[in-house]
């Protein structure tokens, strides 16, 4: 039989290397993988990719992302990229300025290393926004700038009592100062008006044709359902899904409400039996266990230290009861689903971890493949405790790296011994833990070779050291695996993740090899063409 689609010119990353220069790929999966043989399989209808040097590889699943809030940002106040507080509030006032029909200003994206602690004031927005509401999230989405008029709608004041999962910001003479933290967001975030569906569904078709355009294939969304104010993406999914439009391949992760406890559980049993169709199925439970580090409500084992090195009083948010914490993924993992933590401080991911040793316990062991997300702190105590608990580490690389808000809003607040307990890959990889990889985007940028660059590197694109924990860097070949395979197993598609005969035919071509370039240079490859299932979704022009 003439294969549809055939690979020739090589190199073809396979489980055991570059080992071939040829694919040959018939309707959706690939039926040959060799040398110069496979090219017998051309006929007078194959389409032949002359690889020329450029590499073949799977294609790459990003195993932690937010495609429709991502893409309903990018067709609002898009912030992303300014690194000054002048750039950003002149971003403010262009979006007002061309949208006067908008009744709210919505959108994010804005860096906190821009602004003084982080926190940027409800003055610099009044200035340019006087008349409306603005709620603009941050870059990690774990707290809200705002204006007067959002705080006066909310009826937020002086008074005003911080919620128990999350904080507002005060001036000194204790009125709101304008950036509400984590639970405090949806005090103004569920006041905004919603997307409508056809917003929600045209974000998620512009984020997917973002991703493929990265190599992107598949996907597991983060967050599906309500949570403060955002924007619930299963609709957009299962319309895609069922006209066809939905050419990725995803797995929803259904939010657990952490404002209730196991009666919730029965709901997520309805929810995932109702969200599966087509290529889109929901079988996870996201766990979110704590905030970020740099607001100061990651999950910490010893208190934050303040600005003069000494230590305070906070250890951070648990935003899940951790006595609780077992019982629940005890239950879920009894049912088959996958759960999926959001674990950035080192007494999250022992939460987690403690939780998933209890399900294992319980339950024995299984296929349900818990995997813990971000992993900025982990003791040297929990490292092993990945491997030996099947627990996959979720990793989020480009933060690995030394930058401002790493800088400035995390190390001081640290200290030296914590801090050189961030982002372990190469422990985890030591210690036999399986690695996947994602990009948290619309927190952080959706490219993966830009995220295997400082996985590798340990250095931002195009920066020149510091090298941020050195011991820590991965191999090229290891990153590689970590958005390939890594992924594909958090994913449950056991026939991606792969070049291999009877595999899915999702694949990206890069334009060039970066495995016989220096790693230096990771950052400089690009995308030449990606498929799935032998589908062109993307050609570079």
């Amino acid at each position: 039989m003439h294969a549809d689609l055939l690979f020739t010119g090589g190199p073809v990353l396979t489980p055991e290397g570059r080992t071939a220069t040829a694919v040959a790929v018939t309707g959706d999966r690939i039926t040959a993988v060799g040398h110069a043989e496979v090219r017998g399989l051309a006929g007078p209808r194959t389409e032949v990719v002359d690889l020329a040097g450029r590499l073949l590889l799977p294609g790459f699943q990003d195993a932690h992302v937010h495609p429709v809030p991502a893409g309903l940002e990018l067709s609002r106040c898009d912030l992303t990229g300014r690194t000054t507080a002048e750039e950003t509030v002149a971003a403010v006032r262009a979006y007002a300025d061309a949208h006067p029909e908008r009744e709210w200003i919505l959108g994010g994206g804005w860096s906190m290393e821009a602004f003084t602690g982080g926190t940027p004031t409800k003055e610099l927005l009044d200035a340019v926004v006087p008349d409306r509401p603005v709620y603009l999230p941050n870059r990690d989405h774990h707290g809200a700038w705002v204006n007067s008029r959002a705080l006066e709608l909310a009826g937020i004041g002086r008074d005003t009592p911080d919620p128990a999962d999350g904080r507002i910001e005060r001036d000194a003479s204790g009125e709101p100062s304008g950036t509400l933290q984590e639970g405090a967001m949806q005090l103004v975030g569920r006041l905004a008006p919603p997307a409508t569906p056809a917003d929600r569904l045209a974000a998620l078709l512009h984020a997917q044709r973002h991703l493929h355009a990265l190599g992107i294939t598949a996907w597991q969304d983060a967050l599906v359902g309500d949570f403060l104010g955002m924007d619930d993406p299963a609709e957009a999914y299962l319309a895609a899904a069922g006209d066809g439009s939905l050419t990725a391949r995803v797995v929803g992760a259904l939010w657990w409400d952490r404002e209730r406890g196991a009666e919730q559980i029965p709901e997520l049993v309805e929810r995932r039996a109702a969200s599966s169709r087509g290529r889109f199925r929901a079988g996870t439970v996201k766990l979110m266990l704590d905030g970020v580090a740099e607001n100061h409500t990651a999950a910490l084992l010893e208190p934050y230290l303040d600005r003069c090195g000494c230590s305070t009083a906070n250890r951070g948010t648990s935003f899940i009861d951790p006595a609780r914490l077992p019982r629940y993924v005890t239950e879920l993992d009894a049912l088959g689903f996958q759960c999926h933590f959001h674990a950035l401080g080192d007494r999250a991911v022992r939460d987690a971890l403690d939780a998933v040793e209890a399900a294992r316990a319980a339950n024995g062991p299984n296929d349900t493949r818990p995997h813990l997300a971000h992993l900025q702190v982990v003791h040297p105590d929990d490292v092993p405790r990945f491997a030996r608990l099947g627990a996959t580490a979720n990793i989020q690389p480009l933060w690995a790296a030394h930058e401002p808000q790493m800088d400035e809003l995390t190390i001081p607040f640290l200290g030296p011994e914590r801090a050189r307990q961030q982002y372990p890959f190469g422990a985890l990889l030591r210690s036999g833990a399986r690695l996947a990889a994602g990009s948290d985007w619309p927190v952080s940028s959706p490219d993966p070779l830009q995220g295997i660059h400082v996985a590798v590197n340990r250095v931002e694109p195009g920066g020149t050291g510091p090298v941020f924990l050195p011991d820590e860097r991965l191999s090229l070949a290891d990153a590689l695996t970590a958005y390939t395979a890594g992924s594909a197993y958090v994913n449950h598609l056991d026939d991606t993740g792969r070049v291999a005969v009877g595999a899915l035919a999702d694949l990206v071509v890069l334009d060039r090899d970066p495995l016989s370039g220096p790693p230096e240079a990771i950052a400089e490859t690009r995308v030449a063409l990606t498929y799935v299932g032998g589908a062109c979704v993307y050609a570079a022009r």
